[in-house]
């Protein structure tokens, strides 16, 4: 038995720097990872990569479910630490906790939601993972929602296409919000990861010099889009 647990801790251990190796191969690779690349800083022949991961792909899932995990983490510690019934306030934790988190870990932010890694499909049991930070925001929907706090909106109904798409949405992170709110909510979260993604990518660059300051005022806005009392 205390071998095997000897056995267990330095498997995980290695599994761990491989991993560290790797998302520091992001930083000048992207996501074109070499398995060889990896054994070689690891001081390792590169078959012995094999015993922890069996493909790149591998890998890859691998360090796209840390970072999912990590980020979805941090969105669910920054909003836990805000008080039940104070909604704007716990979007705008979430909101930062996330920019913050993707400004500190940019390249793991790019594998994640950069472009598609070529050749590479996610496999499903990375949906859970995804979805950690989303649901953070359907919890803070469907708390103002059952306390009768948000506010109406008179947006037309949503066609019918989108509403089937909204409402599967809606059901598994947010069942009691009303579609037209759900649908502020969902454009609140792309407008979230569009202007992360925009000061990650360099989009702003030479446009929005105090982008804390922007950054706060159009989550702010976001907040009183989605109907959030603030």
């Amino acid at each position: 038995m205390k071998a095997n647990s000897i056995r267990a801790r330095v498997r995980a251990e290695m599994t761990d720097e491989i991993k560290e190796i790797a998302r520091r191969h992001l930083a000048t690779d992207g996501a074109n990872l070499s398995l060889r690349a990896v054994a070689r800083d690891l001081g390792v022949v590169s078959s012995a990569i094999y015993r922890y991961f069996a493909s790149r792909d591998e890998l890859l899932t691998a360090l796209i479910l840390d970072a999912y995990n990590a980020l979805g983490g941090s969105a669910e510690e920054a909003e836990a630490a805000v008080p039940r019934d104070a909604y704007a306030d716990r979007w705008l934790a979430v909101a930062g906790a996330i920019r913050d988190w993707a400004v500190a870990r940019p390249h793991e932010y790019a594998l994640i939601y950069g472009s598609p890694v070529p050749g590479y499909h996610a496999p499903e049991d990375t949906v859970v993972a995804a979805t950690r930070a989303v649901r953070v925001l359907g919890g803070i929907l469907q708390d103002a929602t059952v306390a009768g706090a948000l506010a109406p909106n008179d947006d037309p109904p949503l066609p019918p296409a989108s509403s089937a798409d909204v409402a599967r949405v809606g059901a598994m992170i947010a069942p009691d919000v009303p579609p037209t709110t759900m649908a502020r909510g969902l454009s609140a979260w792309v407008a979230l990861f569009g202007q992360v993604s925009f000061e990650i990518f360099g989009q702003l660059r030479n446009t929005i010099n105090h982008r804390d300051e922007f950054f706060a005022h159009q989550m702010r806005a976001q907040a009183r889009y989605i109907g959030l009392p603030t």
